[in-house]
């Protein structure tokens, strides 16, 4: 089987200049240290990341109080309250590494200003995701559309509730999207790398409405191709999740082309594994530590590159009841026909066959990694992000001999 990371690499973004001299502001931010002691942890930076996120999120609402305090109550505290439910935060991890890697230049407030950017981008891609797959849960209290729906039903009294919450939830992600643009805007204005940096948000906006695009596609023909899923997850994950946050934080840094490079690849291998571990959770997870429902994808025969796999290795091995089982469907899945599936997933060696290229990638992702010169601590940061991101042992991380 041809390794995923062996797909052709995005397109080589401009050099973004020389670094700038390493002084940055000090102060009480706990993402600064002393000269002569070690970096920060990625962990040390995300926690600072979220603690300037909530009070980004405090500054969002209070703004948008002035302006109407019904849309503030029913829309930004719904986007506020989502983006405060957390998840990983993988994000702001990996624009931490990405600044680290090209040797931390400048301020590092901003690297956690970029990393709340991106949580917010990511909540934008979240309500709309949400909406357009009828998911009912989002990490663990009920989509945004859903709760729209509801409040319809409970205390207004004209038209459809599902056409209200679909309308209502389109507009808070639109406000999260602007939330995310407005922060990323002030990083790039006083930057000196700010032309370089609109260039990596702008492609990465797009590539994220390229990739949902690909998938509700990809959907709507029942496609069980390998490469279609292979694009999908690239696009929809890989490039978005890991490879841009990676990239943002290198060129804040001043990085040149070889350092982005490398990125890039580190980033395309932990991307995909990312994404392959989330279609494996989607399928066999606990919804209790998703905080979503474990079948929505098996139901809706999301075509994720696990389904992908197992429809190629039925069709290999001549499982026809497996194929017959995998096949597009008129309608949505019962509970019988999800274990089902499940169960072919299982039989065909899918799930097994994925989990290698999970570590596999992983393991390529940290390699790649290495090679931009990364000191000994920042490569093994990186490494633990991955396992996080890929739900697993990543590999070849060095362990620190100093």
């Amino acid at each position: 089987m041809q390794h995923l990371w062996t797909a052709p690499s995005d397109r080589a973004g401009p050099k973004s200049g020389t670094p700038r001299s390493g002084t940055s502001r000090t102060g009480a931010d706990p993402s600064t240290r002393r000269a002569g002691t070690s970096p920060p942890t990625a962990q040390e930076a995300v926690t600072a990341g979220e603690a300037f996120l909530h009070a980004h999120l405090r500054t969002a609402l209070s703004t948008a109080r002035q302006i109407d305090q019904v849309f503030t109550d029913e829309v930004a505290g719904r986007v506020a309250g989502l983006v405060r439910r957390g998840g990983k935060r993988l994000r702001m991890g990996f624009v931490w590494c990405g600044w680290q890697a090209a040797g931390g230049h400048g301020d590092p407030a901003d690297v956690l200003r970029l990393g709340a950017a991106l949580e917010l981008l990511q909540a934008c891609a979240l309500v709309h995701d949400d909406v357009m797959d009828g998911s009912p849960v989002r990490r663990g209290a009920p989509a945004v559309h859903i709760g729209f729906a509801r409040m319809h039903r409970e205390e207004l009294t004209h038209g459809s509730s599902e056409v209200f919450g679909t309308g209502a939830a389109i507009l808070a992600g639109d406000l999260a999207l602007a939330w995310a643009d407005d922060l990323f805007t002030e990083i790039a204005l006083r930057s000196p790398h700010g032309v370089c940096l609109h260039r990596e948000w702008r492609a990465m906006r797009t590539e994220m409405a390229a990739g949902q695009y690909r998938d509700i596609r990809a959907q709507a023909l029942g496609s069980s191709d390998v490469t279609e899923a292979v694009t999908v997850a690239t696009l929809k994950s890989a490039l978005y999740s890991v490879v841009r946050p990676l990239c943002l934080g290198a060129v804040l840094a001043g990085a040149d082309e070889s350092v982005l490079g490398a990125l890039r690849s580190a980033g395309r291998c932990a991307g995909l594994a990312f994404q392959l571990s989330d279609d494996i959770l989607g399928t066999f997870g606990d919804p209790a530590e998703t905080g979503k429902p474990a079948d929505d994808d098996l139901r809706a025969r999301k075509p994720t590159y696990l389904l992908a796999t197992a429809a190629r290795l039925a069709s290999a091995s001549g499982d026809v009841q497996a194929g017959v089982v995998l096949e597009p469907g008129a309608e949505p899945r019962s509970d019988a026909g999800i274990a089902q599936m499940r169960s072919a997933m299982e039989r065909t060696g899918a799930r097994a066959a994925v989990s290698a290229e999970i570590t596999e990638l992983a393991a390529a992702s940290v390699d790649h990694f290495a090679s931009t010169g990364a000191t000994t601590p920042i490569v093994r940061e990186f490494d633990a992000l991955v396992r996080r991101a890929a739900g697993g042992p990543a590999g070849t991380a060095p362990q620190d001999t100093s």
